[in-house]
């Protein structure tokens, strides 16, 4: 069985001139990097990876997105025990859709994610689109990371437990990579189609992201294909990924840039597109659709079973009182015990499902923010069709397995549970999901 090893190494992080970072991170035949190695598939092919875990704490990995076996979800404690120092642990599962997902660790994450423990994970395609007419001619995977690092370009260690941050939007880094690099340049042609997996997978910070003059389109969104649209902003939530279509400046310039506000409203180049080479003969305006998933069973709405989903807490807001370890609590006593969110009047709440569900049933959930702070909710084991949002339908029809919820704002979804087990449903701003949001159903 091949191996994906958890251990210390070390990447430049920074740009140029200073020194390479400690971190944690995953390998297979050669040392470790960040992100980790590129994990690439056909749907319908089995994974199949022996976990080492050479950490100094237990461990354990998550399939993000994968529509997986429950116990080979890697969601510890919930599915299996984390992984101690020095052990193992089989996975072997099947991914049964195309798309663009990652993997990532699934215990103590708020640190582990933090210190480097992520990597892509590909599914290609199962009908032929690269080189079709309309589709693009290659692709490029672009995972976004955010590093909160000292003068000296090391991990700052001492803010895991920052209740302060925690409470607000949570733990924000001070440098963006992207592919474990600050401000990496990507070669392209003029007029090129290229096709981008963008991953974010930093712990807590959001990404508004920008392409300007590459005349992007949008064409699937955690890995589920979307009707081609232009797209002049886009924004990513943790965990949350996004394919796009871009065609290279034919205008002359040598250069165009990825963007990121990084929360200022000032946007600030974290990749480069540098334009050689002859002008490429035009592919048109239109983008050939990805091919359908074709194995997503669509929701029935005429009987469906309704859940609730109530977000509270944080900083400006609060809660009166909330369920934390079998006791009632007020918010200065949850604090004192690293608690200021909830789901549904708890905080954390693991010893009994949010909800069950019988195998097969469609349940329709609205997901009400009644905080001052977005959340990124994520469903473990499905993906989700986003029905409305703030009461306004949907008319995309958006298909994800995360999805990003403003400040006061209700999302309601549907999914068919048609995949048996216990799964984690959980803010994957990492330091919410800590510090309360983070629950489970069960699908029987």
């Amino acid at each position: 069985m091949p191996i994906l090893r958890a251990a210390p190494a070390s990447a430049q992080l920074a740009p140029a001139g200073y020194p390479s970072t400690p971190i944690w991170a995953y390998a297979t035949a050669t040392a470790g990097t960040v992100p980790g190695p590129e994990i690439r598939l056909s749907a319908g092919q089995r994974v199949r990876f022996q976990l080492i875990n050479d950490l100094p704490q237990p461990t354990a990995v998550h399939w993000h997105g994968i529509r997986i076996e429950n116990a080979m979800d890697g969601a510890a404690p919930l599915t299996q025990a984390p992984v101690p120092p020095g052990d193992t642990f089989d996975y072997d599962f099947v991914a049964p859709d195309p798309g663009t997902y990652w993997y990532h660790s699934h215990n103590r994450s708020t640190e582990q994610v933090a210190r480097g423990l992520a990597g892509p994970l590909i599914v290609e395609d199962r009908e032929p689109w690269l080189g079709e007419p309309g589709a693009a001619t290659r692709e490029l995977v672009l995972v976004l990371d955010d590093w909160l690092l000292d003068s000296d370009a090391r991990i700052i260690e001492d803010r895991w437990e920052d209740l302060h941050a925690a409470s607000h939007g949570g733990r924000m880094g001070n440098t963006v990579t992207v592919n474990g690099a600050a401000y990496p340049e990507l070669d392209i042609q003029p007029g090129e189609r290229v096709r981008l997996r963008i991953i974010n997978t930093a712990t807590d910070r959001i990404m508004p992201l920008s392409l300007p003059h590459l005349s992007a389109r949008l064409i699937a969104l955690d890995g589920h294909p979307v009707t081609p649209r232009e797209i002049d902003t886009l924004i990513l939530g943790p965990a949350q990924r996004a394919d796009v279509v871009i065609d290279g400046r034919v205008d002359g310039e040598a250069r165009a840039n990825l963007l990121l506000d990084p929360g200022n409203g000032e946007w600030v180049e974290i990749t480069g597109f540098i334009h050689s080479g002859d002008n490429l003969p035009s592919t048109g305006t239109d983008v050939r659709p990805l091919p359908a998933w074709g194995t997503l069973p669509a929701p029935d709405l005429s009987e469906s079973q309704r859940e609730t989903l109530l977000m509270e807490g944080g900083a400006m807001r609060g809660m009166l009182e909330t369920r934390f370890g079998g006791e009632t609590m007020g918010f200065r006593k949850l604090a004192a015990n690293g608690m200021v969110w909830a789901f549904n009047g708890a905080a954390n709440e693991m010893d009994k499902p949010m909800f069950r569900a019988a195998l097969g049933r469609t349940v329709q959930m609205e997901m009400s923010n009644r905080s001052v702070f977005p959340h990124a909710i994520h469903l473990h084991g499905h993906h989700f069709t986003i029905l409305s949002k703030s009461g306004a339908a949907n008319i995309e029809g958006d298909v994800r397995d995360t999805v990003l919820i403003g400040a006061d704002e209700t999302v309601e979804i549907a999914f068919v549970a048609d995949n048996p087990g216990v799964w984690m449903i959980h803010c994957h701003m990492l330091s919410h999901q800590k510090s309360g949001m983070m629950a489970w159903f069960e699908v029987a």
